[in-house]
């Protein structure tokens, strides 16, 4: 008994699908909130465009953007699955449904290369689309979260000290909102991640997971890092920003932190931010290929937030 490889071929097609056109269901009611809030009457016109937008997608069946963002999977692996060609027939597959589904949705080909410019037409190049894994222990299915995330705006990274402490992260929090959300080039409301922590590419690793895979309302299971969250969504909502630009106070869909041990000389922090529309939807594939749909990713387990030894 295993993983056929078709099997992760088609639900990683279907998975692209869902992912570019249908908006998660949390995402779609956390702006009709904000909607019935939002007393600017150019951001209230945006809200509401934005949520026919929605409605226009799914009824289309067309991408909920034009610029269909850099298609990426972050795959989860049960200790016990076992999977048809092993590791490189999953990435393989991967690699054939981003092609596929460039063509057949279809997504915008955006990936070229760095410095000739070449583009493939079909999103796969050079180390794309990227494959990030985690592992589960105790289970023998794999789930595939495909994330349509665009690439140019809303990413920062500064190295903090432990003196600066919440307040210098706070501060550093409200310099990216300025830098990005007064010029509407985030296209907020965006979710935004923050990881503390770790070493450069690991903050920001955790910053980009945390604004792509948890959904609206979840909170950090530390109590002191959620009262964070929930503080940070206040200030960033009184930040005098709208959506797309224009002032308000609906700019920040939510925030997400997560946290890694660190040296003991810094507080390294990356910010992401994650636009409104959040293409992204989650596959379990079982070892008997029944698969599962779902848009909740849950990457974020108890496993994956272990602390020390065992």
């Amino acid at each position: 008994i295993m993983i056929h490889t078709n099997t992760i071929l088609e639900a990683a097609r279907e998975l692209n699908i869902k992912a570019a056109i249908d908006i998660p269901r949390d995402v779609q009611r956390k702006v009709e909130q904000m909607e019935a809030k939002e007393t600017n009457q150019y951001s209230h016109y945006v809200l509401v465009k934005i949520l026919e937008n929605y409605d226009a997608a799914t009824k289309d069946r067309r991408p909920m953007c034009a610029d269909t963002g850099l298609p990426r999977y972050y795959a989860k692996i049960g200790n016990n699955a076992v999977i048809e060609g092993g590791m490189v027939a999953l990435e393989k597959a991967l690699r054939q449904a981003t092609a596929d589904t460039t063509s057949s949705i279809p997504l915008r080909p955006n990936r070229v290369h760095p410095f000739s410019r070449k583009d493939n037409n079909n999103n796969v190049g050079l180390h794309a689309p990227t494959v990030d894994y985690s592992f589960e222990p105790d289970a023998d299915w794999m789930d595939i979260t495909a994330v349509h995330k665009g690439g140019l705006f809303g990413g920062e990274y500064r190295m903090l000290f432990p003196a600066d402490g919440i307040p210098g992260l706070k501060r550093f929090f409200l310099d990216s909102l300025a830098e990005f959300l007064r010029r509407g080039m985030s296209c907020q409301p965006a979710v935004i991640g923050i990881g503390v922590g770790g070493t450069k590419d690991v903050c920001v690793r955790l910053s980009k997971e945390a604004a792509c895979l948890r959904i609206i309302g979840d909170r950090n299971p530390d109590p002191e890092i959620a009262k964070l969250e929930e503080e940070l969504i206040k200030l960033g909502n009184d930040a005098g920003f709208g959506p797309m630009g224009f002032p308000g106070n609906s700019a920040v869909l939510d925030i997400h932190i997560e946290a890694a041990h660190a040296h003991t000389g810094g507080m390294p922090v990356g910010i992401q931010q994650f636009c409104y529309a959040q293409r992204r939807k989650t596959v379990r594939i079982f070892l008997d290929n029944r698969v599962e749909y779902r848009e909740d990713p849950n990457w974020f387990t108890p496993y994956y937030r272990r602390d020390t030894i065992e």
